[in-house]
């Protein structure tokens, strides 16, 4: 990435921000027509939902300065909505509960904030709430610093679009990571259609992985002819590297393979993917052929892999 393109990115996540906040009302006094602000509630949230919280915890888990929290806590005091006690452990901390009071205020806060949020969406075309969700699972799956505590991913068959998603997330990928151009799209589209055209469900099966609700990898079976089956467009994006969902889609073809009666498995490669590579290595495909190309731009070895079922 150039300076130029690096600053106009982070202008642009800049841009987002001040446009984000204002949509929270970060900056008001008075959150959801209350009179607490946006930190406030957020505090009392944690209160509410978790029940017997430190005062510690919330200072280290919401980045917030103790002073500032403790005067958060004695208005909490005051206006009734919590009760404190010593905490055991820390004796500069306090555990917090809500009141019935504080428990009908958490509840109100978060029937205001629903409401709003169904009224931004109502406002939007079919499909749209959708696509923001979508995006901010995005930004929270890749920005996110626990990925363990993320949920698994599932592998499940593909839905109405997942084909389109398949076309334009390799395109994209392969254009950005390596340089490829316009041919390596064409070529992903015509695999992909002639998938679906020619679909028999008894010899030609597609993959998604999933995580979070987000697409993250793909692959696809399609008959190839003479009792070989063909492994195609295998995929798994940067955000869900290291998972492992590489191997579990191989495994996932290799299994259908096997299970529709072909005796063999066949695929086609480039070997400067080379973490695929290791995939057909470890599986036990073997090296059959190579020949030097240009079909998407740059100079590759092409290579062609099998495996007998």
């Amino acid at each position: 990435m150039t300076v130029a393109a690096e600053f106009a990115t982070i202008d642009a996540v800049r841009d987002f921000n001040r446009f984000y906040t204002n949509f929270l009302g970060v900056l008001n006094k008075a959150y959801l027509d209350s009179p607490y602000t946006l930190t406030d509630a957020r505090v009392l949230f944690e209160v509410g939902s978790r029940g017997g919280v430190a005062a510690s915890t919330l200072t280290r888990e919401l980045h917030l300065d103790p002073a500032y929290l403790s005067r958060i806590v004695k208005r909490f005091r005051e206006d009734g909505l919590i009760e404190t006690e010593p905490d055991p452990s820390d004796a500069r901390s306090q555990i917090m509960n809500v009141t019935d009071k504080g428990q009908a205020q958490f509840e109100e806060f978060v029937r205001r904030s629903r409401t709003q949020i169904a009224g931004y969406f109502d406002r939007l075309a079919i499909g749209e709430p959708e696509r923001i969700v979508e995006a901010m699972r995005t930004i929270q799956d890749t920005l996110g610093t626990d990925q363990a505590a993320a949920p698994p991913a599932i592998i499940r068959a593909p839905r109405p679009g997942d084909i389109g998603w398949i076309v334009q997330s390799q395109a994209r990928f392969y254009t950005e990571e390596f340089g490829w151009d316009h041919r390596f799209e064409a070529l992903v589209a015509d695999v992909a259609g002639k998938f679906l055209s020619n679909f028999n469900p008894a010899k030609d099966r597609c993959w998604i992985a999933e995580r979070s609700g987000l697409n993250v990898g793909s692959a696809m079976v399609a008959d190839g002819g003479n009792g070989v089956a063909k492994l195609r467009l295998l995929y798994v994006d940067k955000a869900a590297r290291g998972l492992g969902l590489g191997k579990l889609l191989v495994d996932e073809c290799i299994r259908f393979s096997r299970d529709a009666g072909y005796d063999k498995l066949s695929l086609w490669t480039n070997d400067i993917l080379d973490i695929a590579r290791g995939i057909y290595v470890k599986a036990g495909f073997r090296l059959v052929a190579e020949e030097r190309h240009r079909m998407f731009g740059p100079e590759l070895n092409g290579q062609t892999w099998e495996l007998d079922l």
